[in-house]
């Protein structure tokens, strides 16, 4: 390649990533003007492809929001007292509240890498200041690691739901959802085997050791390193040759105001927000209702391992039946509505029943409550409840997940639905980890819990009947974007089209 040619491929300013018989083809300057130049063959790369963008994105949250699950559910981020949990976790949640609900803004003017990897620096932090708390119970520290990951994790989910919901062609959305969710659990599961194994002589209540929560801050760092491994939404490429639709040119006021679009052009999203707000209320009650309260330590850990298994399972049975391609996806989203009520029914109804067992002043210190072991006997029938407490929230996160997704293809109002999504979610998290500071009775907690979910699938259904279609085009999609149909879709023989790439 002639000098000047090589000079001139290095002021290039913008490409159109597309692919013509094999080569690349690229906006270059020419006087005043820019053209499209052949610059030789190439092959769009796996790595770019929505799968493997999808499984990269899955262990950045398998190393942070993962190892923050585990730690959350052994109940008061591990320690004996769930007080700095509860106040960490109300500023975590109260803070998430409003960054998530504008993450998507935020998402789509700065990009999916920065967003990932500015989230799990948060929960290194987070992590660190329980590992701070052990030795000098510095509440403060917590509090602030509490509000600084919920702005964090506001936009690390909101990515992270762009990527899932938008990324994957529609027959496979489902099936997005479950990989990522299994993966994003296994996360949960193996940290939740750290302390396992580091208490599985203990047979008395207590914290958990420094090693646990040391080998969570490696791991949390590892996984805000992992983001910059994503290639940008506008590279990624289906199998079909289709693009992933978005704003080409997005700004601060764009994204905002598209805020106000999404619900101007999809009121009927509206009718979800109560599955959004239910969606996190009942794991302060399962966490510190019953796995702190009611276990010591060691089985804590094994519970909490059970716990993020059955998610897994869940995933995969929900991600896998919705996808299912002989119904068709308006039936297959009547039967998942159906499918979980059932499951809300069947499982809070035994929920209910364990319940009636104890308060929290019977099994308080002062009331000389000693902690249950997975030796004492009838310690079956409470597993295998928690066990299914894990199976309902994967079907109830994917059910919800997957709904949004079957709205529209649009990556930029999908960035947008997702950010509603957490902000709503940790909205009501924030009211119930505050509920708990005040020692809500446990029972009250449960009812509530129950309540707010059966209503919350009472208020989504007319959306279920009404808006889900078996397709959603594409032309309907690119109304909410700055592109066109001829830069989404791809060509008969699976090559994306061209731009358009001349400009002044």
């Amino acid at each position: 390649m002639a000098p000047s040619t090589e000079k001139n491929l290095h002021e290039v300013e913008s490409a159109s990533d597309s692919v013509d018989n094999g080569t690349a083809e690229v906006v270059m300057p020419v006087g005043r003007k820019y053209r499209s130049v052949k610059i030789g063959p190439v092959t769009l790369p796996h790595y770019a492809s929505p799968a493997t963008q999808l499984v990269i994105v899955a262990f950045v949250c398998f190393l942070c929001p993962g190892m923050f699950n585990a730690l959350s559910g052994m109940g008061g981020g591990g320690q004996v007292s769930a007080e700095a949990a509860d106040e960490a976790n109300i500023a975590l949640y109260a803070c998430f509240s409003v960054v998530g609900f504008f993450a998507g803004s935020i998402v789509n003017y700065i990009g999916i890498r920065w967003s990932l990897s500015f989230g799990g620096l948060g929960y290194c932090i987070y992590v660190a200041s329980f590992l701070c708390y052990t030795h000098t119970q510095n509440t403060g520290f917590n509090i602030f690691a509490g509000a600084l990951l919920g702005c964090c994790a506001g936009m690390l989910w909101s990515a992270q739901g762009a990527i899932m919901m938008s990324y994957p062609p529609e027959n496979s959305k489902g099936r997005y959802i479950s990989w990522f969710w299994m993966i994003f659990n296994l996360g949960a599961v193996i940290g939740s085997l750290i302390p396992l194994g580091e208490n599985i002589n203990a047979t008395s209540s207590g914290t958990v050791s420094d090693g646990t929560y040391i080998g969570f801050i490696v791991l949390t760092a590892c996984g805000a390193g992992l983001a910059w491994f994503l290639v940008d939404a506008k590279s990624v490429v289906r199998n079909d040759g289709s693009r992933i639709i978005l704003m080409k040119n997005p700004t601060w006021k764009s994204e905002l105001l598209g805020l106000w679009e999404t619900i101007r052009s999809d009121p009927y999203i509206i009718c979800l927000f109560p599955m959004f707000f239910a969606s996190n209320w009942f794991y302060t009650y399962q966490f510190n209702g019953v796995n702190l309260a009611y276990f010591n330590t060691r089985t804590r850990a094994l519970n909490n391992t059970l716990y993020w298994t059955a998610q897994i399972v869940g995933a995969f049975v929900f991600g896998y039946c919705l996808d299912y391609s002989k119904i068709r996806r308006t039936v297959r989203a009547k039967v998942a509505w159906v499918a979980i009520l059932v499951l809300t029914l069947a499982i809070f109804g035994g929920g209910y029943a364990f319940q009636t067992g104890y308060t929290r002043e019977s099994v308080s210190k002062e009331a000389g409550y000693v902690s249950k072991d997975w030796s004492d006997p009838g310690y079956v029938g409470p597993m295998f409840l928690y066990i299914f407490y894990g199976f309902y929230d994967a079907a109830w996160q994917t059910c919800v997940y997957w709904f949004m997704g079957s709205l529209t293809n649009n990556g930029r109002k999908l960035t947008n639905f997702a950010g509603f999504y957490k902000g709503i979610q940790s909205a009501g998290a924030a009211v119930i980890w505050r509920l708990d500071s005040k020692n809500l009775a446990y029972m009250s907690e449960f009812a509530s819990s129950w309540a707010l979910l059966l209503g919350a699938l009472v208020c989504a259904l007319p959306v279920l009947l009404i808006r889900v279609k078996d397709h959603v085009s594409v032309e309907e999609d690119v109304k909410f974007s700055d592109e066109t149909v001829a830069e989404i879709i791809g060509t008969a023989d699976g090559k994306p089209m061209a731009h358009d790439s001349e400009k002044v």
